[in-house]
């Protein structure tokens, strides 16, 4: 029995698909079960509620070889770290209270970087935590999800241009979010490995912001140009749209990690995935950008 937490998210849904594909035995944990597919329902067996709850795990994780564990979201939380590690904990000890076997999490690249990262160093305390047990575990260390551009499509349609905090002609490493879920699914179903390691993971791209430019508008057959803003005005933007002052702190925080080069450290020595940016576009963002066009 394999079992998945966030199986609505962009990563979890497209894990469940893989292993329902390949007939596995699976369990999932969601906030709120009507969110998922139907099809997923027939197949799975589901526990609703949230995974930092101990009662929760403890009706999900019975006679379970290994577990996918990812971290939600949460932007109303007074603390990132906090909330990471609430998940931790519980994740930690329900583990070792039932024997899991095997843990796969989903982190960030750069474990080691000693300067505050905000998010990225709450996903490192998380490691450190769910190391602690018991289980053989792989954190898959990712660099910047190329499915964050999604969120500037009405930007890139209406404006021809997207944003990040990164310099223009600094290569920038990626990764796309069904590779993840498919190293995901090749280790949930591989019980011969063993040990607690970060596995990074990234694309097989070198490009910079001003490249992914130019993929984007030849994939999409018009101008698309890229702006890079400041720190600071991308925390007016977050402010503006609601954030709290801890929350602006643990985004930026993250954002002058990633420029500092949080990545490179391991950028040459990790496994590469297959899908490159230029597929990604053409597969994902292409048909993504006309469907709100239409």
């Amino acid at each position: 029995m394999i079992v998945i937490t966030t199986p609505t998210g962009r990563i979890g849904s497209q894990l469940v698909r893989r292993l329902l594909d390949e007939d596995r035995a699976i369990r999932v944990i969601a906030r709120d079960a009507s969110r998922i597919d139907r099809a997923v329902r027939e197949q799975a067996e589901i526990i609703e509620g949230s995974h930092d709850d101990p009662a929760v795990l403890d009706k999900a994780l019975p006679g379970a070889d290994a577990l996918f564990w990812l971290v939600p979201p949460n932007p109303a939380a007074p603390s990132t770290m906090e909330h990471y590690l609430s998940f931790a904990r519980a994740g930690a000890a329900a583990v070792a209270r039932h024997g899991v076997g095997h843990l796969v999490g989903v982190s960030s690249a750069g474990h080691g970087w000693t300067s505050p990262a905000g998010v990225l160093s709450a996903a490192f305390a998380m490691d450190e935590h769910l190391a602690t047990s018991g289980a053989v575990y792989r954190a898959l260390a990712l660099p910047f999800y190329m499915e964050n551009l999604l969120g500037q499509l009405d930007a890139i349609r209406r404006h021809g241009a997207f944003s990040l905090t990164y310099a223009g002609d600094r290569p920038l490493a990626t990764i796309a979010t069904r590779d993840i879920a498919q190293t995901a699914a090749d280790l949930l179903t591989d019980p011969s490995w063993a040990g607690q390691a970060n596995l990074p993971l990234f694309g097989p791209d070198h490009l910079t912001p001003d490249g992914m430019a130019e993929v984007i508008s030849e994939e999409l057959e018009r101008p698309v140009a890229y702006r890079r803003i400041a720190v600071d005005e991308y925390a007016a933007t977050l402010r503006s749209r609601g954030a709290g002052d801890r929350m602006v702190k643990d985004l930026t925080e993250a954002l002058a990690a990633q420029d500092g080069g949080i990545y490179d450290a391991v950028w040459a020595t990790a496994t590469i995935a297959p899908t490159d940016f230029r597929t990604w576009c053409r597969e994902v963002l292409k048909p993504a950008a006309h469907a709100t066009s239409s």
